[in-house]
């Protein structure tokens, strides 16, 4: 019999990676709410709980898995369902311990020093400062967002007072859902009094930004990949995803041993996550970033690429009580990567090819894939869940025998794209995005 999976906002760029795993002829993707109404506006956890409800209580047939590869609120929708539908999961609390960023400080410090300086600010304070021992430069970001959402790099007490600022006037549409969240879990003494919105420092990092994916299994921690992440020249914005790594082996294995530990401490089990890093080679320090309690969606294609199997199949292996393990280096390619074509101002965007057209580029050029963020005649402005230094236009895979073949495929896949942009600012576009 078929395995009936409930994925919580599938989307339709990722169902040919899902539907790209081991046995994927077994499993039947059953969509579970949307994507716009999971992530648009601020949410209510009881009303998507009630929703989801009523789609699998109206399902006939047994429901065999309940996944998710989404931040907040599927992160945490997936454990309650699943603990309500006897479907496999990690426990709440353990992935609420990594989506609330000061917690998962706390978590941390535990078990590594590999982590920046850190505390919270107050918000409602009519002068806010610095958390006491903290220095310029710095990032101020709320205890939980996305895609870099209300983050914002500081260098002096002025760009710090108008970050506060902006952070306490958006920081509630995810904060106040993700209070009723926190009320289903039982917090330490020291989250007693934190609650949902609250504004996180830390201390800015420099170097090599890095992503660790892997899986808990039965209590193990498993790293099955190790990607770089590259950002556009003089920005914090992402350029591209490469993998794997290029740093050297002693490095590497000094982030499986971090993320180990940080990921024993946390009592994940049964489920996948990501964590972000940054390493400085001049000093050869190693920082934690961020924990994210799912693997990147948005790595399935180079995993694919290069090892032959979306990292999707350990998310679904877990979810199903199978062996989650991928297979290593048995990809098209020797090297994958997901660019952000991005602009870096307010415009309107025209000329945004067709599907049929789209699919056309990626047949004249072998080893990509293409996703374009903005519809016809859209703003940039108008598009949700932007950082808050630039607009993704277009996502696009490749995979090459080499860096230099993967970065000729993407200056290909830009210009046979043909976007335009009007109204933008004189200078608005990154000149260097190639």
């Amino acid at each position: 019999m078929p395995h009936n999976i409930f994925v919580l906002g599938l989307d339709e760029a990722n169902l040919p990676t899902l539907r790209a795993v081991p046995d994927a002829q077994d499993y039947v993707f059953h969509p579970l709410l949307t994507v716009e109404e999971l992530q648009s506006g601020e949410v209510s956890v009881p009303g998507l709980l009630a929703e989801a409800e009523k789609v699998l209580d109206a399902f006939d047939g047994h429901i065999d898995a309940i996944v998710g590869y989404w931040d907040f609120p599927v992160s945490t929708l997936v454990p309650i369902l699943s603990e309500r539908y006897g479907t496999r999961s990690t426990s709440l609390d353990s992935v609420v311990k990594c989506e609330h960023k000061y917690w998962s400080r706390l978590e941390q410090q535990r078990v590594t020093d590999a982590h920046p300086p850190f505390g919270r600010v107050d918000t409602e304070s009519a002068d806010p400062k610095p958390p006491q021992g903290m220095e310029f430069p710095m990032w101020l970001k709320p205890a939980l967002s996305y895609s870099s959402e209300l983050a914002y790099g500081v260098k002096g007490q002025e760009e710090f007072a108008e970050a506060t600022a902006r952070i306490r006037e958006g920081m509630g549409r995810i904060g106040r859902p993700f209070e009723d969240i926190l009320s289903r879990v039982e917090l330490p003494p020291e989250m007693a009094d934190v609650g949902g919105q609250v504004c996180l420092a830390e201390g800015a990092l420099e170097g090599i930004q890095v992503a660790v994916e892997g899986y808990v299994h039965e209590g193990r921690v498993t790293v099955y990949g190790i990607i770089d992440s590259i950002q556009y020249p003089d920005s914090s914005c992402f350029l591209r995803h490469q993998y794997p790594s290029r740093l050297p082996d002693p490095v590497l294995e000094r982030l499986r041993d971090v993320s180990e530990r940080v990921m024993r401490q946390i009592g994940m089990d049964a489920a996948t996550f990501s964590i972000e890093y940054f390493y400085d080679p001049r000093s050869d320090a190693l920082n934690l970033l961020e924990i994210n309690p799912r693997h990147s969606q948005s790595h399935a294609e180079m995993f694919e690429y290069v090892d032959g199997v979306p990292n999707h199949h350990s998310m679904l292996s877990l979810a199903l009580g199978k062996d989650p393990k991928l297979p290593h280096r048995q990809g098209r390619y020797a090297t994958a990567a997901k660019w952000y074509y991005r602009w870096f101002a307010d415009a309107t965007v025209h000329n945004v090819p067709s599907n049929k057209d789209i699919e056309s580029i990626e047949r004249r050029i072998p080893g990509v894939r293409i996703d374009v963020v903005p519809e016809e005649g859209q703003r940039l402005s108008d598009i949700s869940q932007q950082d808050s230094y630039s607009y993704e236009v277009a996502h696009i895979f490749t995979g090459g025998e080499s860096e230099e073949a993967m970065r000729a495929k993407y200056d290909q896949c830009v210009a046979a794209l043909g976007l335009t942009f009007d109204e933008a600012e004189p200078g608005g576009r990154d000149t260097k995005n190639a």
